[in-house]
């Protein structure tokens, strides 16, 4: 029997605006409940979480998820969201304020104003001297390279061309779909050594993952161009904080923005720390609060995927009010095990669409009549059948 009520157990402060989207005739937003059948989150840390038998999805409100157990998650057949793209134009604007505050010394500038005493003559002698020590330079023709080249990392790219900036991208991982949304004025950079040696700044928009932990370290570091300035909006491990602390005190590095202030950070000259404000408008709250909640009710309420970490994207229009989905270890035979357990229930189909993405595979089938609990208990019998839900 298909449920039509669902329990949703917020983490942290999910936008009202997101929330709203889900009816209160199916849902219950609830902060805390044993078992619930969805996990709405921003930061909050699920690594302890022991995932009861009704946890169908995890959404995160925002784009990384180094804070949930995927893999865990993956092997029972829950899928978790995110929203890449939702927050993108807030970063974006907090990179070009990096830029501006690094290359016109901003943040020095003012703390030098906010100190200034005396009378008026005197206040406006000590101005004076300010405007040369803290004189900067300008962005238009300075080169800057992005490593990552997801939603944010193209944000970022488009509007440093409309700056009048030369755009160099690195990103391996760079998706068809990625590629067609990129400017045709965006150069390449064959390896990570070449964007650095290349750029006088170097901005990262790079998920955390074993691939990416530490990607700027004293090894790589050692191709950066002389005097660049390296921006972190992405994530603190990225960056490996001793190395770019050496290579500033060497003089290699001119500067370091990081949005993810630590003690050996925070008091050094060459540094400008924000705390963590990369995501932290109302606008970009309420983008993430809103996608996430979409797809999560979309899924529940449909089976379709769209924005996970784990599970392929399969989106399929309702052909029938019966539907079924099956989430699966990706190994040979389970379409046909799927296919023949359905027709051995007498039940005809009349659509199906079935993905795979790494080790998972899902399948969403629309029958042309009402499917019995027991198929489902039969499908879950099959060996490497993860879960199997009536909607």
């Amino acid at each position: 029997m298909k449920q039509t009520r669902f329990n949703v157990l917020v983490l942290n402060n999910i936008s009202p605006k997101g929330l709203k989207r889900l009816p209160e005739a199916n849902y219950d937003v609830v902060d805390s409940i044993d078992d619930p059948d969805v996990i709405l989150l921003r930061s909050h840390n699920l690594h302890e979480l022991a995932p009861g038998k009704a946890l169908k999805a995890v959404g995160r409100a925002g784009a990384g998820v180094n804070n949930i157990p995927v893999e865990r998650l993956s092997a029972l057949g829950i899928p978790v969201f995110n929203t890449p793209g939702a927050n993108a134009n807030a970063v974006k604007e907090l990179v070009v304020a990096g830029l501006m505050m690094a290359c016109r010394n901003l943040a020095e500038a003012w703390s030098y104003t906010r100190a200034l005493e005396g009378s008026v003559d005197e206040v406006a002698r000590q101005v004076e001297a300010g405007k040369k020590k803290f004189a900067g330079t300008e962005l238009p023709d300075k080169t800057i390279g992005i490593v990552g080249l997801g939603a944010i990392g193209r944000s970022v790219a488009e509007i440093c061309l409309m700056l009048g900036m030369e755009v160099v991208g690195y990103d391996p991982m760079l998706t068809v779909e990625g590629a067609w949304s990129l400017s045709s004025r965006v150069r390449r950079a064959r390896s990570l050594a070449d964007l650095l040696s290349r750029s006088d700044y170097v901005s990262f928009h790079v998920p955390l993952n074993d691939s990416t932990r530490g990607m700027l370290n004293e090894d790589s570091i050692g191709a950066l161009k002389h005097g660049s300035t390296v921006l972190n909006f992405a994530r603190s491990e990225i960056v490996d904080t001793a190395a770019v602390l050496q290579a500033l005190d060497a003089g290699r590095a001119a500067r370091f923005v990081s949005d993810f202030p630590t003690p050996e950070l925070i008091r050094h000259d060459k540094v400008i720390t924000l705390p963590h404000l990369g995501a932290s408008t109302r606008e970009a709250e309420e983008n993430c609060a809103m996608m996430v909640v979409d797809q999560v009710r979309d899924y529940l309420e449909n089976g379709n995927i769209r924005n996970t970490v784990n599970f392929p994207e399969v989106v399929m229009p309702r052909g029938s009010p019966y539907r079924l989905v099956v989430a699966n270890s990706n190994v040979p035979n389970m379409l046909g095990q799927i296919s023949t357990t359905m027709a051995e229930a007498g039940l005809n189909i009349h659509d199906m669409i079935n993905q795979s993405r790494g080790p998972l595979a899902y399948t969403v089938v629309d029958t042309d009549s009402a499917i019995p609990d027991h198929v489902v208990d039969r499908l879950m019998s099959i060996e490497g059948v993860l879960r199997a839900r009536l909607i």
